[in-house]
């Protein structure tokens, strides 16, 4: 058996172009074009490649960028301050803070000045407690887009039963409440826990969300289970040992072209739905 590959380009194309159509439309009701601004402290090539494509592909998609560039020296009250005027403005409908910023500033605290209501990336407590509870709110872009990668490929979660590998706040986390909302049973695994490949092992879906390469085996996955990597590490490699596991699996998500194209897509569209809130 060959696991069915989860193509998250094709999804992920589908959704922008459901994303330009409402940006259009906005556009035309508010006179103005949706806009997300980000937030860049510092100078980290990675950080500025990936804030370029952001800018870049928001633009194909309607969408207004502004970046907001602050020097490698910024304080957290400095930083607050800039994310508290994108709060205010009401020409921005989303913000992002791209992450990691520099070890001097309070990253959490920085995240709380983000507006609940331009949180678009998800990244607030609110967000998350909204999240829990199955509230209204934007969900954090990775987890929202692998949910979205399951219900495209029509993967039923109730009852079935889920292992999440990682628990950071904006992936693992997330992931584990939405699919706990969709009433599957929901596992999660970290760095302590001692008997990773038998939980592995039972699940009908596994979540490797936890920046390791090929720390799942192959060899771990259950027949027939759906795997879903969210891990991303040099040189293209997942947090799954693809090679085996696409062997066991009835569905597994490659890495490139799974999960990744789904995040930044589910943040325009979120983006837009923002915007379009912002009109009652």
């Amino acid at each position: 058996m060959s696991a069915e590959i989860i193509d998250g380009s094709a999804v992920a194309k589908q959704l922008l172009a459901e994303t330009a159509a409402r940006a259009k439309a906005f556009t035309e009701r508010a006179g103005r074009a949706p806009c997300l601004a980000t937030v860049l402290v510092g100078q980290d090539p990675a950080s500025m490649s990936y804030v370029r494509m952001k800018q870049n592909r928001s633009a194909k998609n309607g969408i207004d960028s502004r970046k907001v560039e602050l020097p490698e020296t910024t304080t957290t009250d400095e930083l607050i301050a800039a994310i508290t005027g994108l709060s205010d403005d009401p020409q921005v409908d989303g913000i992002l803070l791209q992450h990691p910023v520099p070890e001097q500033i309070d990253e959490r605290a920085a995240f709380e000045a983000i507006a609940p209501r331009k949180d678009v990336d998800g990244v607030t407590m609110h967000s998350l407690a909204a999240t829990a509870l199955d509230l209204p709110s934007f969900h954090s872009c990775t987890p929202e887009g692998i949910v979205r990668l399951l219900d495209s490929y029509r993967v039923e979660l109730a009852g079935k039963r889920a292992v999440v590998i990682g628990r950071s706040p904006i992936l693992g986390m997330p992931v584990g409440l939405l699919l706990l909302g969709r009433n599957a049973t929901v596992t999660y695994c970290h760095s302590g826990t001692v008997d990773l490949a038998d939980q592995v092992r039972q699940a009908d879906v596994v979540v490797a969300a936890v920046g390791r390469p090929e720390l799942i085996k192959g060899e771990w996955i259950k027949p027939g289970a759906v795997v879903v990597d969210a891990g991303y590490n040099p040189g293209n490699v997942g947090d799954v040992e693809q090679a085996v596991a696409v062997e066991r699996a009835s569905m597994i998500t490659p890495v490139p072209g799974g999960v990744g194209p789904m995040t930044i897509a589910v943040l325009l569209a979120q983006t837009v739905a923002a915007a379009e809130a912002s009109l009652g």
